[in-house]
């Protein structure tokens, strides 16, 4: 690690936690806006391309006491769509340069394990809103179809986010009720999945252990990388 990242590490440091938000996010921002949006966009090209040209015969998920034990609830949608601004403030707070270019790797990683998934065993779920649609389940069931369920990446990457944002919120020496708003979100998230019908249980518990298991390894492998950089200091 150069000074000038030293000194810039040091300086977050000494903020309190909420005064360093502002001059987390400010950090390579640029960087950070263009590679979401080319990230998202290249993600869907390829997610929208998988579901619409099926390489093996499609399996539909089985339903399990969960998924009638939830029942179909509306409200629900809107954390289910707020998914795609809770995965932007991981990378948001990162201020190093590093560690940006790492995350969008490891977040690559992820979301190829789950194309891959889908390529190899496509899935799709049950129709299970017959005669209940309102609008605004309908016009998200024409935005994201029942396919590619399995392991579900609203999920993986709900809870992938969440584990990198706790880690970063310690890094920031944010309070307990931050900890808890994120794990909130998170889990508000992996629930909304099966209250708008989106997915079944098998397909959330697919999604836990993709983003569970992707989380733990990446941080892992990034806790070595900073164990090595600071041995090189």
């Amino acid at each position: 690690m150069n000074m000038s990242a030293n000194s810039a590490a040091a300086t977050m440091a000494s903020l309190a936690w909420h005064a360093q938000i502002p001059a987390r996010v400010g950090r390579h921002m640029l960087l950070k806006a263009v590679g979401t949006t080319v990230f998202i966009t290249l993600f869907f090209v390829a997610y929208f391309w998988v579901l619409k040209n099926p390489l093996f015969a499609v399996t539909t998920m089985p339903l399990t006491w969960a998924d009638r034990a939830v029942e179909f609830w509306p409200p629900a949608l809107p954390a289910y769509l707020s998914l795609w601004f809770y995965v932007s403030i991981p990378p948001s707070l990162l201020h190093d340069r590093r560690t940006l270019n790492y995350y969008g790797i490891a977040v690559g990683v992820l979301c190829l394990v789950g194309l891959a998934c889908f390529i190899l065993w496509p899935t799709t779920i049950p129709p299970l809103l017959t005669g209940a649609d309102t609008s605004a389940i309908a016009l998200l069931q024409g935005m994201d179809a029942a396919g590619n369920a399995c392991p579900s990446l609203h999920v993986a990457t709900a809870l992938y986010s969440c584990l990198w944002l706790q880690r970063i919120l310690a890094e920031m020496r944010a309070p307990a009720w931050a900890h808890a708003s994120n794990w909130i979100w998170s889990l508000a998230i992996t629930w909304s999945t099966l209250a708008v019908k989106q997915h079944v249980f098998v397909d959330l518990l697919g999604g836990v252990v993709l983003g569970v298991g992707g989380a733990w390894l990446a941080l892992a492998c990034y806790d070595q990388r900073l164990v090595r950089r600071g041995a090189a200091i």
